[in-house]
């Protein structure tokens, strides 16, 4: 993880102690969705709609909710930003939940993950060495890219590949941010050890 610079040398809001939270509420989403798509031998069209889309869902939610504690405000660029890609993600968990099919679910899922992924690229980006997620959400975007575009290439091959797909993905994201909430929790009672000393 990537130290922030101190305000006086950056433009870039602190971010809440709390921001552990949703990084290991969203590792707990992908990790679970992972595990799923992994021992899941023979998921149905339906099967494949219902987990991809609450596992979307539940990504956007959290990420939406998260987004006052990275330090940004919502009417800011990169608040808006990561709002945008919160609602693309729960967007495409809402229609997933109620559009079947393996060719909708391969376009709707990428679709989400691309918009989601982008923006966190870009933030990754463009706070890289001045923001604590830069690097994590530089490596969420990339891979969250990487599935979006590998999705429509497994379509022939149903319900089970396309999950692999997705739940490859969501594994390798999950362990990131696991690590992310993991290092963020630290140096929270860290801080908080100091202040009280």
């Amino acid at each position: 993880m990537t130290s922030p610079a101190t305000p006086a040398q950056s433009d870039v809001p602190a971010p809440s102690g709390e921001l552990w939270k949703p990084a290991l509420l969203r590792a707990a989403a992908a990790l679970v969705f992972g595990a799923v798509t992994v021992f899941w031998a023979a998921p149905s069209v339906t099967g494949m709609s219902l987990t991809g889309g609450v596992y979307l869902l539940a990504t956007g939610l959290i990420l939406l909710w998260g987004i006052p504690l990275t330090g940004f405000r919502r009417d800011a660029p990169a608040g808006r930003l990561l709002s945008a890609g919160g609602a693309a993600l729960t967007g495409a968990g809402v229609a997933l939940l109620f559009l079947q099919g393996s060719l909708v679910f391969a376009v709707i899922g990428a679709l989400g993950l691309a918009v989601a992924s982008a923006a966190e690229l870009w933030l990754g980006i463009r706070f890289r060495g001045r923001h604590v997620l830069a690097r994590d959400w530089l490596a969420s975007g990339v891979i969250g890219l990487g599935t979006a575009a590998t999705l429509p290439f497994f379509v022939e091959l149903g319900p089970h590949a396309l999950l692999g797909v997705a739940g490859g993905g969501a594994i390798i994201s999950g362990v990131l941010w696991i690590l992310a909430g993991l290092s963020l929790r630290h140096d929270a009672r860290a801080d908080a050890s100091k202040a009280v000393n």
